[in-house]
C-alpha cells in the first residue's frame, strides 16, 4: 500500500486568531432592553399568573397566559424607551 494520505500540518496559532470586531463591547439597544426586562420581570414577579412573588408586583397578576405575554411586551417597550432615552 504505497497510497498514503499526506498529512497537512496547520499551526495552532492560525486557529487562535479572532475576527476583528468593528465595535468591541457595543450592544444594541434591543439587547440591553431585553436583559433589563428579564431582570425586572424575574426579580419583581412582574405580570406573573400567580401572586407568590417577592417585592413589587408590577401592575398586578395576569389571569391568562396571553395577559402575561401582554404584560411582558409592555414591560419590554418601557425598558426599550428607557434605554433609548439614556443615549
Amino acid at each position: 500500500m504505497d497510497d498514503e494520505i499526506p498529512s497537512i500540518r496547520i499551526p495552532t496559532e492560525a486557529f487562535m486568531d479572532e475576527a476583528p470586531s468593528s465595535s468591541a463591547g457595543a450592544r444594541r439597544n434591543e439587547d440591553i432592553a431585553l436583559d433589563l426586562m428579564k431582570f425586572v420581570a424575574m426579580t419583581t414577579g412582574y405580570g406573573r399568573t400567580t401572586s407568590s412573588g417577592v417585592g413589587f408586583q408590577g401592575t398586578g397578576a395576569a389571569t391568562k397566559p396571553d395577559e402575561y405575554a401582554t404584560h411582558l411586551l409592555e414591560l419590554y417597550a418601557r425598558c426599550l424607551n428607557a434605554v433609548q432615552a439614556k443615549k
